[in-house]
């Protein structure tokens, strides 16, 4: 919660959840995202330096497959499908498919946790 109030006073956007491991991930508010970063980067640059941690930020959206892909980027997919709550992402070649499912299966399994808590989904598979 402390992460949350501090982030939103320094930035003024309007958090919807927050994420702490290794770094921080603030899932922002639709519409959001340009005032979270401010400008040239500034609120960002500002809060990494208050937390002392790398900031990650991602825009919700209600459409799961848009959230996905904001979730996944820089990462493009060639196309993403949801069918019966199991997100597949299709990536472009192997080197992208390679960094969607990470070491270990880090990548994918985050991905899958983060998308679970605000979507009733079963799991998220990269072909």
């Amino acid at each position: 919660m402390k992460y949350i109030s501090l982030f939103e006073s320094l930035t003024g956007a309007k958090v919807k959840d927050c994420i702490v491991n290794d770094n921080i991930l603030f899932v922002v508010h639709e519409n959001e995202m340009g005032m979270a970063i401010g400008k040239a980067g500034s609120n960002i640059k500002r809060v990494e330096n208050v937390f002392k941690k790398k900031i990650r930020l991602v825009e919700f959206s209600n459409n799961v497959l848009q959230f996905v892909e904001n979730l996944i980027y820089p990462l493009k997919a060639k196309e993403m499908k949801e069918e019966d709550g199991i997100v597949t992402i299709y990536g472009n070649d192997i080197k992208t498919k390679g960094m969607l499912i990470g070491r270990d299966r880090h990548n994918i399994t985050s991905t899958s946790k983060i998308v679970k808590r605000h979507f009733k989904i079963e799991e998220i598979k990269v072909a």
